[in-house]
């Protein structure tokens, strides 16, 4: 009997010290551009809570493009900037097709993923991907009246996380107006509403309207008239 419960508490003592792992390790792949070619396409099969990260550096300016063709309807690609999670495209919500002006320098993610219902059934899908890089880097964080994004007043563009009252949240289109030490003015454009002007200047944040404005990490989360909803990447206001 000693022996017994010897035996169960070494076993129980075992089982305490195996770390327990939450989903498979991301898998990181570069992609190369062949020489001369603004673009690269790549094949994959993604299984249960498999993750691919498809790396490639680009410049601020510099415009990405991504499609993924795939059968499997719960199959998608996130982009995220360079140093941050906070994704520049999220294709569950906007779908598998993406172009946007890039804001800093750096190596950027294309994250492959199934959705979290899809992955518990272990289930695959395959796709293919096209991913290109095309225009004129702007090397670093430009101020208002340098580089722009050709044809437009911005230093950058692309799209936000945005959302309208108790709508779901959505990606908005946003140019950038960067200033001295760090001030820019961002201008979102919401769906089926006027363009917002979100002026940023050190620590605070004004537009028209009452503002509630928190920032974590590189990340700023704004609420104008407790309707409006926004979500600014600090790389958006800086370039970097």
């Amino acid at each position: 009997m000693v022996r017994c419960v010897k035996s169960l508490l070494a076993a129980a003592a075992l089982a305490v010290s195996v770390p327990f792992v939450q989903g498979a390790e991301i898998e990181r792949r570069p992609v190369q551009f062949a020489k001369g070619a603004s673009s690269a396409t790549v094949k994959g099969t993604i299984k249960g809570d498999q993750t691919i990260d498809y790396v490639l550096r680009a410049k601020a300016g510099q415009t990405m493009r991504v499609k993924l063709d795939t059968r499997h309807s719960s199959l998608y690609f996130n982009v995220l900037p360079p140093g941050s999670e906070t994704a520049l495209h999220v294709g569950s919500t906007s779908g598998n097709e993406w172009a946007g002006a890039l804001p800093a320098d750096g190596e950027y993610t294309v994250r492959t993923y199934l959705m979290r219902s899809a992955a518990r059934r272990n289930e695959s899908g395959s796709y293919t991907m096209t991913v290109g890089i095309t225009g004129a880097a702007v090397q670093g964080a430009a101020p208002a009246g340098d580089a722009k994004v050709p044809g437009t007043a911005y230093n950058a563009t692309g799209k936000v996380p945005c959302s309208l009252g108790a709508d779901p949240e959505r990606q908005c289109d946003f140019g950038v107006i960067r200033g001295a030490a760090g001030s820019a003015e961002v201008h979102v454009t919401p769906p089926g509403t006027n363009k917002r002007v979100l002026k940023f200047s050190g620590s605070t944040v004004s537009t028209d309207g009452t503002v509630k404005a928190t920032k974590r990490g590189d990340e700023w989360s704004i609420e104008v008239n407790d309707f409006e909803k926004y979500r600014i990447p600090e790389a958006v206001i800086t370039g970097g």
